[in-house]
């Protein structure tokens, strides 16, 4: 059983299977040897009633959501992409303003706005848009048709057992839908989208299904949630979630100023401190107070502050309870709530137990960058180097299931990235992903899925290095020398059959551009050579020249 984002149509990870609903039309069966009689003909009344004319006034605020997306090919990086599509629900918070899920609109090349009763689509385009916490803000191109339509106001957190009300469109329906359900639990949980993530969520009981996501939960006409996740599998019925005023609140403040910054994190790993004699042991009175520190990553917030063995027994004043929670107000929510709350540069006090004694400790926060290789990513395309028909890429959670890769050596580099502190000596883990066969590279198969080390004796710390390694090649090289972590050989590429390897594999392959680091980088990188070729002297353009070959063998760039 997992959690499964509900836009319809959009990636298979994140959405629940849906069985196609069949009409059936009813046939009178006459008894044996009896026909059957001819059905009373009725006249046929107006489609819309009064009151669903009422109920579209009522929601005419939420709207349907559709898009035409290009989904990123991590496993060929240089193609453009898988075409798709999907639809989901919205709702306007202000003037041209639409709250949605980030993963309705991710990935997106066109997004569309359908208004209640009306059937023209109108064109809209991405605002703001947080994948951590997956909600994004919309903007229509021509606002107009919404111009006396009155924005839904938000209210507080629901409380447990109060009803709610799901608007939206479910299963790709043209009509809105009205479900209504039970707030049956407030828990801290991973929100699907990004796959790494947890913040506040709220379980309800009323049906969200695929295309659900994105619209309003309603409670006293106020919106107290956004749609956005259930469960796949028999385990669980009628079980959906809801993300939560706070964290509405938290990414609408963020974005204020234009821009969003993303979740800030103490990068401290505890566990409860529950055992008489363990607390005992460690001076501690057994009054229910405290979390040990198991892990203070040095690259976050908490990191030189903070050491392993720590107990923290306050939270900005709050007593942290044995089991992590703190009680805010008469709520009783996970103490990293409290840092959920704050923004990058803002600052939390701790009180800390450490060696028999307690202490005050303030921590400033910040985004903790190593966590991002296990978050799904959406859009960006994929960074790639390919040369001599080997493909190498950055690791994150894309790439392990774009490739299914399986090798010990780097699901370990991936599931301990951060908590064994491993990019301290490699910011980016490069994966040899592919091997384009060609007879440059033949019996290299056992390579796939390897770590770079290092090529020509350069250790290997970024994509930007494997780039760099390729191209400082020189005339005087005679082979390239590719060492990798845990193989106990090289592997060697003879560098006079490059230039016309390349040309065959891009023509066998359909390997439009040979490498991609990201739109800055390949926009910095191309200004850089356009300077070199105003002022490189013509003598250094010779025949022996390996980086003008390898050039002209290369087709022009498309626009990244």
């Amino acid at each position: 059983m997992k959690f499964l984002a509900l836009s319809l149509g959009k990636n298979p990870r994140f959405l629940l299977r849906c069985g196609i609903v069949l009409s059936l039309s009813c046939f009178a069966k006459s008894a044996i040897g009896q026909e059957a009689a001819e059905p009373a003909t009725a006249p046929i009344g107006p489609i819309r009633s009064a009151s669903q004319e009422l109920l579209s006034q009522k929601y005419e605020a939420i709207v349907r959501i559709e898009n035409s997306t290009v989904v990123p090919d991590y496993a060929v990086p240089w193609n453009a992409g898988r075409d798709s599509g999907g639809s989901g629900t919205g709702f306007l918070i202000g003037e041209n303003r639409f709250m949605t899920n980030a993963h309705v609109v991710s990935d997106s090349e066109l997004i569309y706005i359908k208004k209640v009763g009306d059937p023209k689509p109108y064109r809209a385009t991405i605002v703001n848009i947080a994948h951590d916490c997956d909600l994004a803000l919309l903007q229509l191109d021509d606002p107009s048709a919404f111009k006396d339509v009155k924005p839904l106001e938000f209210g507080s957190v629901p409380g447990l057992d109060t009803v709610v009300k799901t608007i939206g469109y479910p299963i790709g329906g043209e009509r809105i839908s009205v479900t209504s359900g039970v707030v049956s639990r407030i828990d801290f949980l991973t929100y699907s989208h990004s796959s790494a993530d947890l913040h506040l969520t709220i379980q309800i009981d009323a049906a969200i299904n695929p295309g659900n996501s994105g619209g309003p939960v309603l409670q006293d006409g106020k919106v107290v949630g956004v749609a956005f996740q259930g469960y796949s599998g028999s385990q669980a019925q009628n079980t959906g979630y809801m993300i939560p005023t706070p964290v509405i609140e938290r990414f609408l403040k963020d974005v204020e100023d234009g821009s969003y910054d993303h979740y800030v994190d103490l990068s401290v790993a505890d566990f409860p401190l529950l055992n008489p004699a363990q607390r005992k042991a460690l001076g501690l009175p057994n009054d229910g107070i405290g979390v040990m520190v198991s892990n203070a990553d040095a690259g976050g917030s908490a990191g030189g502050a903070l050491e392993v063995g720590d107990v923290l027994l306050e939270i900005d004043g709050y007593p942290i309870a044995s089991n992590g929670l703190v009680n805010i107000h008469g709520e009783t929510i996970d103490m990293n709530e409290i840092v959920e709350r704050r923004f990058a540069g803002e600052k939390v006090k701790l009180k800390v137990w450490r060696d028999g004694k307690s202490f005050d400790a303030e921590v400033t926060l910040k985004r903790y960058e190593p966590y991002l290789i296990s978050v799904q990513k959406y859009d960006v395309k994929p960074r790639f180097v390919e040369f001599a028909g080997l493909v190498f890429q950055p690791l994150d959670r894309n790439l392990m299931i774009a490739h299914n890769m399986e090798d010990p050596l780097v699901r370990y580099y991936f599931n301990y990235y951060a908590t064994d502190e491993l990019y301290k000596e490699h910011p980016e883990v490069v994966i040899l992903t592919t091997i384009l066969p060609d007879a440059i590279n033949s019996h290299l198969e056992g390579f796939e899925h390897s770590i770079i080390e290092e090529i020509n004796g350069t250790p290997i710390k970024t994509l930007h290095d494997v780039r760099d390694a390729f191209e400082n090649l020189d005339g005087k090289t005679e082979f390239v020398v590719i060492k990798c972590i845990g193989q106990n050989r090289p592997i060697v590429i003879e560098t006079s059959r490059i230039a016309d390897a390349n040309k065959r594999i891009q023509r066998t392959y359909n390997v439009t551009k040979d490498h991609f680091l990201g739109e800055d980088a390949d926009k910095k990188k191309e200004a850089e050579e356009n300077d070199t070729e105003e002022t490189e002297p013509a003598g250094n353009k010779g025949p022996d020249n390996l980086r003008v070959e390898r050039a002209a063998s290369v087709p022009p760039k498309n626009p990244s």
